[in-house]
């Protein structure tokens, strides 16, 4: 069953720390199954708190979504996105096509 990373940057507190997670953020995908949905594009929040922006990644399951995340290289890269701005991440499962 497919598993979803959702990421909502609320708030920008550092660009250049950003700008360093953009340049570490894809040796963190080499070998993981991973698909880019949406990456901060045009967006309307329909409900809630306003967000800068968004990102959504497909994974075949929620082990290989946690595995990504979890990896030594993402974890490199990741703590200069959580320096340079104020994020909500979610992990969750998808539901079964029935197929």
């Amino acid at each position: 069953m497919p598993a979803y990373v959702i990421f909502l940057r609320e708030q920008t507190n550092d660009p250049e720390e950003l700008k360093v997670y953009s340049s570490k953020a894809p040796a963190g995908l080499d070998g993981h199954p991973v698909k880019p949905l949406a990456m901060y594009g045009t967006h309307e929040v329909i409900e809630g708190p306003q967000v800068e922006g968004a990102a959504l990644l497909e994974f075949p399951s929620f082990k290989e979504a946690k595995d990504w995340y979890y990896s030594p290289a993402y974890q490199d890269a990741v703590k200069h996105r959580l320096k340079g701005g104020t994020y909500r991440g979610i992990i969750m499962e998808g539901i079964s096509s029935g197929n």
